[in-house]
């Protein structure tokens, strides 16, 4: 195979939603989130008393890297790519890129705004989220179905309506909801509460994957204020860890054996260490804790029920066969600051030939996208009229013509750091408290 036969679905991308996303689906006289611009001329979303700061949270693809911060504040400073769907199709195209899965960001990767809206009014964050999830469905992901995989949010303050939404989009034809890595950290029960019966029953009858991004329950903290932010930016995608620890220990994958979740831009290379020390705590430990997995060890587990996905992860194809070669996907990023684009081909090419001996054309194919379209039964290949449509060479055909010269932004949306020195943890949070961001 050569870089250019490959076929690229990613399971971790990112929409920042446009101002007019609810004109078609929700009256103008129902209380719902509006794009506003304060003081410091920042657009933000405001829902009744809610502000949702921040539009872009690092949207930064297309710009110089040396501009790069915790901005953008206001569309204008983003590629359109970030928020306009047809733009973002060529944006793909010429990033060698056939499918994605796209997160929110005003309403944060898993919903919580709709969560912290519910605690003043649940009739109205229950209509809003599911206005949203129509728009998403039916708009961003319809326009271009062949594209993109639809990914709904969830009313997680109420189970019982959580499964009558997954039974309504799933109808849809959505097989992907989103759900904090950790709940109890965010004020939900935790995973091991029987409140989630009906949530895991619902979503292994459904064959509906259960999508935890990073950041979303368990926040990668700050080593200190005075640590060069690079250190946080390390640790960022390891520390689902932690959460990833807790999932292979969930009862419910005992009873469920088509309940499948996945690690959203966790990145693989430090997953066999996990499930090595998983097997040993289980094996050293188990006479105590009581802990049983029937037959199975932890590392079974996890290789049956838990999806994982990188960017460019060198250790983690070396050692593919010890995370499981069906579990493995690819994920983009884009438009955030890890995303390689327009180079993502160049980047995943350059993994899988560091790998000893190289990687099966059968191994890279399911890596690439065929776990994609089997787990999430995902018809975007024939939509698109067969695997020869989608390929590197293909797409980066079609995309001719769209200009990846990154753009400065410079004098208008400034990181606010000092220049020549390094950013450190304190920077980058006195830079997102700065009035509007």
């Amino acid at each position: 195979m050569r870089m250019e036969d490959m076929v690229i679905a990613s399971i971790d991308d990112h929409i920042v939603e446009p101002p007019d996303m609810f004109a078609q689906h929700l009256p103008n006289e129902i209380e719902q989130p509006r794009i506003v611009e304060n003081d410091a001329g920042h657009e933000i979303w405001m829902w009744d008393d809610l502000v949702a700061i921040n539009i872009g949270l690092n949207a930064v693809v297309g710009r110089p890297r040396d501009e790069w911060g915790m901005e953008p504040a206001r569309f204008d400073h983003l590629r359109r790519a970030a928020y306009d769907v047809d733009a973002r199709v060529d944006d793909m195209n010429v990033n060698g890129v056939f499918a994605s899965l796209c997160f929110g960001t005003f309403v944060k990767f898993d919903g919580k705004l709709f969560v912290d809206r519910a605690k003043k009014d649940p009739k109205n964050a229950y209509r809003v989220l599911q206005a949203y999830n129509d728009w998403h469905i039916d708009e961003w992901c319809g326009t271009h179905p062949a594209r993109f995989i639809p990914l709904a949010n969830l009313p997680q303050w109420d189970v019982d309506l959580m499964v009558e939404e997954i039974v309504r989009v799933e109808a849809k034809g959505c097989h992907a909801v989103t759900f904090p890595d950790n709940p109890a950290a965010v004020g939900l029960p935790s995973l091991h509460n029987e409140v989630w019966e009906p949530f895991w029953k619902i979503c292994n009858d459904l064959q509906i994957i259960i999508n935890c991004h990073i950041g979303t329950g368990y926040a990668p903290p700050y080593p200190s204020m005075e640590s060069p932010i690079e250190a946080w930016i390390t640790g960022m995608p390891i520390s689902i860890a932690n959460s990833a620890a807790d999932w292979i220990t969930l009862e419910a994958f005992t009873r469920y054996p088509d309940l499948k979740m996945a690690l959203s831009e966790g990145g693989i290379g430090w997953v066999p260490y996990l499930l090595e020390r998983a097997d040993f705590t289980n094996r050293h430990h188990g006479a105590w804790t009581h802990k049983s997995y029937g037959d199975k060890k932890p590392s079974d587990v996890f290789r049956e029920h838990v999806l994982t996905c990188f960017i460019e992860d060198n250790v983690g194809l070396a050692n593919r066969h010890l995370i499981g070669v069906d579990n493995v996907c690819v994920e983009v990023d884009y438009p955030h600051s890890d995303c390689l684009w327009p180079d993502m081909p160049e980047a995943l090419w350059r993994s899988i030939q560091s790998v000893p001996g190289g990687i099966p054309d059968g191994e890279i194919e399911k890596i690439t996208h065929e776990n994609v379209i089997e787990h999430y039964r995902f018809d975007g290949l024939q939509r698109m009229g067969g695997r020869g449509n989608c390929t590197v060479a293909t797409l980066r055909k079609l995309g001719e013509g769209v200009d990846t010269k990154p753009v400065s932004l410079s004098g208008i949306a400034p990181s606010g750091y000092a220049p020549g020195k390094v950013v450190t943890s304190a920077d980058v949070l006195g830079a997102l408290q700065r009035p509007g961001m």
